[in-house]
């Protein structure tokens, strides 16, 4: 009899342990379960820190890029006004070229200075009668400048055009 009353505790005792053994089976599947969802969400934010990451190195080229192009605009800025002054200052030669050169034509429409008109322009007057070989070496700077403005504004265009392009693929 006390052989039946132990082998009943013991059924018992077995049982509650394998219920046991289930419950916790359970719980490792879903810490399992947790485990795989949180790797699976550090693989995502490694990717996301990568694309941050390049798209730091983007902006900071894109900052020394116009830093370039401020520098730029700045000397352009300062041979400007140098070139004003050396076109005051040599004002009255050039007004005494201009007025040697013909008049034109009646019909012909007068129409607004393109930079190549202008260009040209400055070209026409150093090599125009009357004009001393010194002031020639003086409208060197001023074609040199318009050359200079010219590719700057070119260059800024090209910058402008692709920080327009890096913002919209992003």
């Amino acid at each position: 009899m006390i052989g039946t009353v132990l082998d009943a505790i013991l059924m018992l005792l077995l049982v509650s342990a394998i219920a046991y053994g289930v419950r916790l089976d359970r719980r490792l599947k879903a810490v399992k379960e947790g485990q795989a969802a949180f790797a699976g969400a550090i693989a995502e934010l490694n990717t996301a820190a990568g694309r941050a990451e390049s798209a730091l190195k983007t902006l900071r080229d894109a900052g020394q890029e116009t830093d370039l192009l401020h520098d730029r605009i700045v000397k352009a800025r300062a041979l400007k006004q140098e070139l004003e002054a050396l076109i005051a200052r040599e004002g009255r030669e050039i007004r005494t070229a201009v007025a040697a050169r013909p008049e034109p034509v009646a019909d012909e429409a007068p129409r607004a200075a393109a930079p190549s008109d202008l260009f040209e322009k400055v070209e026409s007057l150093a090599v125009a009668p009357g004009v001393k070989p010194e002031a020639v070496d003086r409208f060197a700077p001023v074609l040199q400048a318009l050359a200079a403005n010219h590719a700057a504004k070119q260059s800024l265009n090209r910058a402008r055009r692709s920080l327009d392009e890096d913002l919209f693929a992003a």
